[in-house]
């Protein structure tokens, strides 16, 4: 249970820095159909429990060094040859949003400008990059717990200070500003988009685990954490959406609201999970080019955060409205290829029970 544990907590670890920590997406796929996104919070739940545990359990009985052979092994070679394009190009373009999450952060909450934010943390991922992978799991769990009990607060605070019903601010809700055509589409793309960036990580770490099994259940309670987390933001933000829809950075602004002091340590929270999905995204980028092994892969590491740098002055809200719904469209295929491989699999099983009997 320890190592499954583990893999549930790097997992959060890794998506909730790309879809969750800053509330800008949660507020993009879901709060901004108001009442209607809470229906889409619990679908999201139940694809990212079961697909993380697809995913987890392929990629140890694969024991993969990169996304590579997953993907190929859930799409076949010749879709799995596009696939595995469209998931490298997006690793590298979520490398650039967190870059520029990490900007926007030192810009709100510091008042310093946003450059110097993506500077700092160019330098401790490609720094982080450079240890080996059992390292970096345990860096990457290290933020899940804190995380975890500030959004809980945040969520019981905002609830317990309503200044208006759900009906009322529903009013405030505005699908013309959301990242989706309406909410159910909202939360497919949203997962859809979140298991693109995170197959390929959640793929290697969990080859840490003994057995399949151990794997699965580290992608399922995963998954399971996530939807709760999805839940409990979507509902700070939204009892506070007509004081919170404005920022680049929601949960930050609902954390100012309670205390200075809690939005300092919000503020840490939201640098640290920032910075355990560029670790991930970044890493999971270069080994598909470069093997760790290889004595260029950290020059490699170097280039590549340089080049994620430059391409995150574009800006954060408008990085996220514009890379992430195209990456859930394309992550549609992988969701319908790892549902169809689970079918096969199972079908597989009970025809080997046939023959058995």
């Amino acid at each position: 249970m320890r190592q499954s544990l583990q893999i549930a907590g790097a997992f959060v670890g890794l998506i909730v820095g790309a879809g969750f920590a800053s509330g800008q997406e949660v507020l993009q796929f879901f709060t901004s159909f108001g009442l209607a996104g809470m229906a889409g919070t619990l679908i999201a739940t139940a694809l990212f429990a079961f697909l993380g545990m697809q995913i987890a359990q392929l990629g140890n009985r694969l024991q993969t060094k990169s996304h590579k052979e997953v993907i190929n092994h859930i799409c076949g070679r010749y879709l799995g040859i596009a696939v595995d394009i469209v998931i490298t190009f997006f690793l590298f373009g979520v490398t650039v949003v967190m870059m520029a999450g990490s900007g926007s952060l030192f810009e709100q909450q510091f008042g310093m400008p946003s450059y110097l934010g993506s500077i700092f943390m160019v330098v401790v991922t490609i720094l982080t990059v450079c240890l080996n992978i059992r390292k970096i799991i345990t860096l990457m769990g290290m933020f899940t717990p804190v995380l975890m009990a500030v959004v809980v607060i945040l969520a019981i605070y905002s609830l317990s200070s309503m200044d208006a019903s759900f009906s009322e601010l529903n009013q405030f809700a505005d699908p013309q500003a959301a990242a989706a055509s309406n909410w159910a589409l909202g939360s497919f793309l949203y997962v859809s988009y979140n298991i693109a960036a995170g197959v390929a990580m959640l793929a290697v770490i969990s080859t840490t685990a003994k057995n399949s099994k151990q794997a699965g259940m580290g992608g399922l309670l995963g998954g399971l954490g996530l939807g709760l987390l999805i839940i409990l933001i979507n509902l700070g933000i939204f009892s506070k959406f007509d004081q919170v829809k404005d920022v680049d950075l929601p949960t930050l602004a609902l954390a100012g609201h309670i205390s200075p002091l809690l939005s300092g340590i919000m503020s840490i929270v939201l640098l640290g999970m920032i910075y355990n999905t560029a670790v991930g995204m970044l890493y999971s980028f270069t080994v598909r080019f470069v093997q760790p092994e290889h004595p260029r892969f950290k020059l490699s590491i170097i280039g590549f955060g340089i080049l994620s740098f430059v391409a995150s002055l574009a800006g954060f809200t408008k990085l996220v409205g514009t890379v992430y719904p195209l990456m859930g469209y394309l992550g549609f295929v992988l969701i319908a290829a790892t549902v169809v491989a689970w079918f096969r699999g199972r079908a597989a099983k009970q025809t080997g029970q046939t023959g058995a009997l």
